[in-house]
């Protein structure tokens, strides 16, 4: 067993996932104006800096997917963020890739930008505590999307990302995520996402990354945000199995959903049916940001200075979406 298998399973072994807390200074903002609290630096440290020490950090959340500005803050208790982190078992990583733009040529499709001085970037965020690192692709559904030309400068790009974190003895996150905005049905969902995860395979492999070293962190297969139709949550979970079965080569060790648009509950049941059908020997966990934030923010908005309330909340939200990566949550535990 490599180093980074030993890291990625870490990470997401023992009902533990990923909290990804990477969200940018703009993002962020927009959450926390939603909610009416200002959006500085001291307050986006203030509540990320209460979920990293609560309970369920312990327990249910084996990684956190941290931003630039966050992985270089110091809490109030006078240590880093990424200290403050491993002090309760979990690991730091990092987002590294530098966003989303247009790709060349199409006002639609999108290609991820930040290899230029990823390698040195990558040295710097090893000082600073990180052992696993996170790229994010995104690819648009219709008759005419994604195209040959996204899906292969994407999976290019993934794979150029994911040897040189390897390189630097972090385990890379691989996110190919074919957005829900659209009408398309689940059927084409389950079409493109196989076709762009087969590709990102395809690169991974060609550029030698150990696939053993890493975590996939695909999107579930779902109907478009605009659909007509919508499919049941246990087709949900059969459709994502049914791509994943036939997308990832067995040396992965596991797989961290994103929770892509979808509300706390949905996220947390479609996985916990994906792991009562579960018959691979893939981890199926989570790597969510608003589905194991939202209600947390909300609770921590009505009160900046109620410490407790927030982690109560963002505790049973973790303690949740753990007993879906054992395929034992239900609907009575989440009301209790």
């Amino acid at each position: 067993m490599s180093e980074l298998n030993q890291i990625a399973n870490k990470i997401i072994s023992n009902g533990k996932g990923i909290l990804a807390a990477d969200e940018s200074n703009g993002t962020m903002t927009k959450r926390l104006t939603a909610v009416n609290v200002e959006s500085t630096p001291e307050n986006r440290l203030k509540f990320r800096e209460i979920l990293f020490s609560s309970e369920s950090m312990k327990e249910h959340i084996g990684g956190v997917i941290l931003y630039d500005e966050t992985i270089n803050q110091t809490t109030s208790f006078e240590n880093s963020i990424p200290d403050l982190i491993a002090s309760s078992g979990a690991l730091p990583g990092i987002k590294v890739d530098t966003g989303a733009k247009n790709l060349a040529n199409s006002k639609v499709e999108k290609i991820t930008e930040g290899l230029d001085g990823l390698r040195e970037r990558l040295k710097k965020y090893y000082e600073l505590g990180a052992r696993f690192t996170k790229w994010r692709a995104v690819y648009s559904i219709n008759d005419k999307y994604p195209s040959n030309l996204a899906i292969h400068t994407n999976a290019h790009a993934l794979a150029r990302y994911a040897a040189l974190a390897q390189e630097n003895k972090m385990v890379p996150i691989v996110e190919p995520e074919v957005l829900m905005d659209g009408d398309h049905s689940a059927d084409e969902c389950l079409n493109k996402t196989s076709e762009v995860i087969q590709r990102c395979f395809e690169e991974l492999i060609l550029h030698k990354v150990d696939l053993s070293g890493i975590i996939l962190k695909p999107n579930m297969i779902l109907d478009g945000n605009k659909s007509k139709i919508k499919i049941s949550n246990e087709e949900v979970a059969q459709k994502t199995l049914e791509c994943l079965k036939k997308s990832v080569p067995s040396e992965v060790p596991g797989i961290a959903f994103l929770s892509g648009g979808q509300s706390e509950i949905e996220a947390t049941e479609n996985l916990d049916l994906i792991n009562k059908h579960n018959n691979t020997k893939f981890i199926m966990t989570y790597s969510y940001g608003r589905a194991l934030q939202q209600s947390a923010l909300k609770e921590w908005s009505k009160n900046t200075k109620d410490k407790v309330l927030t982690q109560n909340t963002f505790n049973h939200r973790a303690k949740m979406c753990s007993l879906a990566t054992k395929g034992k949550w239900s609907k009575e535990l989440e009301n209790k």
